[in-house]
């Protein structure tokens, strides 16, 4: 067993990952170097019924987005779409679960968008593979700005779906902006929680908190010293026989043909040590429970992660002054990773989540 310090330093990391692993970072591309891939590189099959294609947007800080928009084959003339943006797991890229759920809703009739983060991916912003609940948040908001002023795209018609990481990260956009009609959170983590608590808030004290801030602390010391950062939190490989379920998991994922992608850090050596350090001393979802939008909260019966989902639902639901399109689905049988991209078992209920869309964004 791990101390809870490192147990915290490991959430803070990735998300996903109770295994640490560190090495030099050789991630250092410029935010001005946006050489996009022309080649289909995804980890799904392309759709013959929808157009792709790369676009870019910056984001309010400034930082250059890159995406993969969608748009059914079979839409009409001069008609305009409901539109969604999608974003997550918290340290994957486009290529991966975000882009299946945008492709998937398009051949269902939505003009969507699967962008990578603010640092990560084929986006702009350095260092790479750091994060900031501040920012990512608004590259949500702006992906939100971009969609709106598309001539295909209904603006009264937007939503919004984040996955694992992106789950948390989506509801506290949904609670700042009101353009956002439907939000979909799937297996999600709070990453706010899971950085300053750790998983199932075995790390929620002072002494916990303060021996990672040391450890940041040393980290950005040597950061400044040599201008390296060593990176720590991609899925461990080889799997440890031992490792916990979820870990194993993550592995089938991350490290195997079904979800591995090179540019992402979850596939790789995950973030850089302090790369998301801004996120345990931050707390999302406190302006939840204002949402008046629809809220699709979906989780797996059997995922590690599942009480990030129902303890969000159910601050959302107090005092909610629309507490009626708001949604917890539970999936029977599924893990986190199987909302993913629907696992051996064809977990993800794409029909449930067509008609929540098309529901609340008439």
């Amino acid at each position: 067993m791990k101390t809870a310090a490192t147990a915290l330093l490991a959430a803070l990391c990735a998300a996903s990952l109770s295994l640490l692993s560190c090495t030099t970072s050789t991630d250092n591309k410029s935010s001005d170097e946006m050489n996009l891939t022309k080649d289909w590189d995804k980890v799904f099959p392309q759709s013959p019924l929808v157009e792709h294609s790369k676009v870019t947007f910056k984001n309010g800080f400034g930082i250059t987005l890159v995406a993969d928009m969608y748009i059914p084959k079979d839409a009409p003339e001069g008609k305009r779409l409901p539109a969604l943006a999608v974003s997550g797991p918290f340290g994957a890229v486009k290529e991966q679960s975000s882009g299946l759920y945008a492709q998937t809703m398009a051949e269902r009739g939505f003009l969507t968008i699967a962008f990578d983060p603010s640092f990560t991916g084929e986006s702009g912003g350095e260092p790479r593979r750091t994060s900031s609940p501040d920012i990512n948040t608004d590259d949500f908001l702006s992906a939100v700005d971009f969609l709106s002023t598309l001539d295909k795209v209904d603006p009264e018609r937007i939503g919004i779906i984040g996955i694992c990481g992106w789950g948390g990260i989506a509801l506290n956009a949904a609670a700042a902006d009101v353009r956002i009609k439907a939000t979909l959170a799937s297996t999600m983590y709070d990453m706010t929680r899971v950085s300053g608590n750790g998983y199932y808030d075995s790390a929620d004290n002072e002494s916990a908190r303060y021996e990672a801030r040391k450890a940041f602390a040393k980290a950005r010391t040597e950061f400044s010293a040599t201008g390296k950062t060593t990176a720590g939190g991609g899925v461990v490989d080889p799997l440890p026989e031992d490792a916990p379920q979820f870990v194993k998991d993550y592995h089938a994922y991350y490290k195997t043909p079904r979800g591995y992608h090179p540019r992402s850090g979850n596939s790789n050596d995950g973030w850089h040590t302090f790369g998301t350090q801004a996120y345990s001393n931050a707390r999302f979802l406190y302006y939840s429970n204002e949402i008046r939008s629809a809220v699709l909260v979906m989780h797996g019966e059997k995922a590690h992660s599942r009480y990030f989902g129902e303890d969000a639902f159910a601050n959302m639901m107090k005092g909610n002054p629309c507490p009626d399109n708001k949604q917890l689905l539970i999936i029977p049988g599924a893990s986190h990773c199987d909302l993913y991209d629907g696992g051996e078992g064809n977990f993800i209920p794409w029909d449930r989540i067509e008609e929540f869309f098309g529901t609340f964004l008439r």
